[in-house]
């Protein structure tokens, strides 16, 4: 799945989104891109679980 977060701008951004997540689903695979705002993620986890967690790190995602 596929996450735009539009205030991820850096490398430092990229790594809180990816402990957010992680935080929900240690076993998750992300890749972040800070460039192009997006972050994917494989997972069995639904959608809906991660988007609290990244709202609540200051990234909220669509």
């Amino acid at each position: 799945m596929q996450f735009h977060i539009e205030k991820m701008h850096c490398g430092g951004c990229a790594r809180t989104v990816t402990k957010a997540i992680q935080s929900v689903d240690p076993e998750a695979t992300i890749e972040a891109n800070p460039d192009a705002r997006l972050a994917e993620v494989t997972t069995s986890m639904p959608r809906e679980a991660f988007l609290p967690v990244l709202a609540e790190a200051g990234y909220p995602a669509t």
